[in-house]
């Protein structure tokens, strides 16, 4: 199974003891499988309809607790090729059809039909229910990346409405979730590893979220071991170029003017580049009569660098 596989089985596990918690997960299920129907006596009934059996069972079960029933399952194979399958969860109980709409805030106790856009504010005041209006709407529409591949979650519902709603649950637990326009969907997506674990935290799939982890702390770790030989290998690469260039400086000085109108200093500290190339700036200021600083070594070289350029320029001007 894919990671996004194994957290939906994982979350889809759990069980919410508070019936207002089994409310807010089946309120967000329901809005994004949902249906109500007209039977042939023209009157409503409920139908859930889903492609994932994890889904499938968490309606039944939901339904089960929260409305003592045994809500009637349909499954209908719509593709022989790669046995697709659709599971239908259906309540043709007029009383039942009510009292469920009426517990999820769809139908009021006026009759009055709700908004069938977004879930009623009502039902996720509490940061349990929350949690589980987040856990039923990541089970139903959610995805996210293999940590081996990147870092991507997202959520994609039809409503702008819903996903609005979707980002404004998930800033109460601090994560910054973006929303972007797909087609015909509104994705509500999450990019940044860190807030990816703690979505997960959030909807209780904490072995997925330790999985990421360990697979996040890895990859940082190797990056960073990278990051670090890249940036070592550049400054050896840059200490050999300049290496490389002094010598250079020093062997056109000795043989264009030698070292004998050079002071004491610059004689010195010419003779030791050319005997030790490979020594860096610290190690040459130790060598001296008179030891000096890195710094004191650098502007030596620099003074003998200017002058082989001097010379250099002297001579084509003479050519």
């Amino acid at each position: 199974m894919s990671f996004a596989s194994d957290v939906k089985e994982e979350i889809g596990k759990q069980t919410d003891r508070g019936r207002h918690c089994q409310i807010a997960q089946f309120a967000i299920i329901f809005a994004l499988t949902g249906y109500i129907k007209k039977d042939f006596k023209n009157d409503n009934y409920i139908e859930m309809r889903t492609e994932n059996l994890t889904v499938a069972k968490k309606s039944y079960m939901l339904l089960k607790c929260m409305f003592d029933t045994s809500p009637e399952v349909m499954i209908r194979t719509h593709n022989l090729q790669v046995q697709s399958k659709n599971y239908f969860i259906c309540i043709k109980d007029s009383a039942l059809v009510i009292e469920v709409l009426k517990t999820i805030k769809l139908l009021s106790d006026e009759n009055q039909w709700g908004d069938f856009g977004t879930v009623n504010k009502l039902i996720v005041q509490n940061m349990c229910c929350k949690r589980a209006f987040l856990r039923g709407a990541f089970m139903v529409a959610g995805s996210v990346t293999n940590p081996e591949k990147g870092y991507h979650l997202e959520i994609a519902v039809l409503s702008a409405k819903l996903a609005e709603q979707l980002k404004e649950e998930m800033s109460a637990f601090e994560i910054d979730a973006k929303i972007v326009e797909r087609k015909k969907y509104q994705v509500v997506y999450i990019k940044e590893g860190a807030q990816i674990v703690d979505f997960l935290n959030v909807i209780g799939a904490h072995m997925a979220l330790m999985e990421f982890e360990n697979v996040r702390i890895v990859k940082e770790v190797r990056n960073s071991v990278n990051r670090q030989v890249n940036c070592e290998t550049a400054n050896i690469t840059k200490i050999v170029n300049t290496a490389a260039r002094q010598i250079e400086d020093i062997k056109y000085i000795q043989c264009n003017m030698g070292f004998g109108t050079l002071s004491d200093g610059l004689r010195e500290i010419a003779e030791l580049r050319l005997e030790y190339p490979d020594s860096s700036l610290q190690e040459l200021g130790k060598m001296l009569d008179n030891p000096i600083s890195k710094s004191g070594v650098n502007h030596r070289l620099k003074k003998l660098s200017n002058i082989a350029n001097e010379l250099r320029q002297e001579k084509e001007g003479i050519s």
